[in-house]
């Protein structure tokens, strides 16, 4: 790449920019946004680095530019949000402004399109390793956007789709097994997760939601932050999470599917709160999504696994958090 120019000229050819809310997008010193009538914007940034989110030998720089921004963007979803535009700010070696970055720029841009976003600008620079920060806007209705602070007594815990399934992939990497295509499909949900938008904007446009999170750090952890800023606690039922179903022929590697679901991040589904008198109305789907009820909401503010076995003890929090020291 001769110029930093050229490579934000090779960027943005790949992205869609025209769109009447963005009245000034690439190619100035900033970006101008018009939003719209009775919304208010959703603004989320996020980290995506490598050798910590991602490794250049092992994930494919479709899937780094893929799952960068899903990831982003489910913290949209998890407001009830409409996705709408990104800022993609970018340093990488030089050796990676060729294919790499080829590989890259599609897979993110087959992400935006799948996701509605416009590309409105961002930053570029050369870097050792490769790192990236992501902004992602979207927009709600004015006064519907859903917060983690509205869960209450009585209310139901759901979550979408099915828990434990990146992890999965991860600890097949972990243990070389991705390699070969036995287990591709294994790996799709780590490689290529998909933010629940269309079920976030469902439960705020009907108000079903007191209070959401997405299972970015896994649901024993997201469950905390959301009981955490409620002011209450939590029972889950292990029998109803809908874990991952892990081949027989994985079973003796000690991959338990209820700890996987519990613990592991990265799925990017969405865990929310329902009053109780809309129990009838919740429906087991919203598109192709599955919705399940897995608990309910106390005034206790312990949070409380209720085991398949009738013995319950206290739900820890061993998701995932950079800060937390080894044991």
């Amino acid at each position: 790449m001769s110029s930093e120019e050229k490579l934000i000229e090779r960027v943005r050819r790949r992205f869609p920019i025209s769109e009447k809310g963005l009245t000034i997008g690439i190619g100035d010193d900033a970006a101008v946004l018009r939003p719209g009538a009775g919304a208010e914007m959703v603004v989320t940034t996020d980290a995506f680095l490598e050798n910590v989110h991602f490794l250049r030998k092992v994930h494919p720089p479709d899937a780094v530019g893929y799952k960068a921004l899903a990831r982003a963007t489910s913290d949209v979803a998890a407001m009830g949000a409409r996705a709408r535009y990104f800022f993609l700010t970018m340093g990488l070696p030089g050796a990676c402004a060729g294919a790499w970055l080829d590989g890259f720029i599609g897979g993110m841009a087959r992400a935006a399109r799948r996701f509605g976003l416009i590309l409105a600008g961002g930053d570029t620079t050369k870097y050792p390793k490769i790192v990236m920060s992501l902004t992602v806007m979207g927009e709600v209705d004015r006064g519907k956007a859903v917060l983690r602070s509205g869960a209450r007594p009585g209310d139901l815990l759901c979550v979408s789709g099915r828990l434990g399934e990146a992890e999965l992939g991860l600890r097949l990497i972990q243990r070389k097994l991705h390699a070969g295509k036995h287990w591709t499909m294994l790996l799709k949900k780590h490689y290529y997760p998909e933010p629940r938008l269309a079920l976030g904007e469902w439960l705020a446009t009907h108000r079903f939601a007191t209070s959401m999170i997405d299972t970015s750090d896994g649901l024993s952890t997201d469950l905390g932050h959301i009981c955490k800023a409620s002011g209450v606690g939590a029972a889950v039922f292990a029998s109803k999470i809908p874990a991952v179903k892990v081949p027989s022929e994985l079973r003796g590697l000690g991959l338990d599917p209820l700890g996987l679901a519990l613990h592991g991040g990265e799925d990017y589904e969405l865990l929310f709160t329902v009053p109780e008198r809309f129990s009838r109305r919740l429906p087991r789907r919203v598109g192709l999504v599955p919705v399940t009820v897995i608990g309910e909401i106390k005034r206790d503010k312990e949070i409380v696994l209720l085991g398949t076995d009738g013995h319950s003890g206290a739900l820890e929090s061993k998701g995932w958090d950079p800060f937390r020291k080894k044991s």
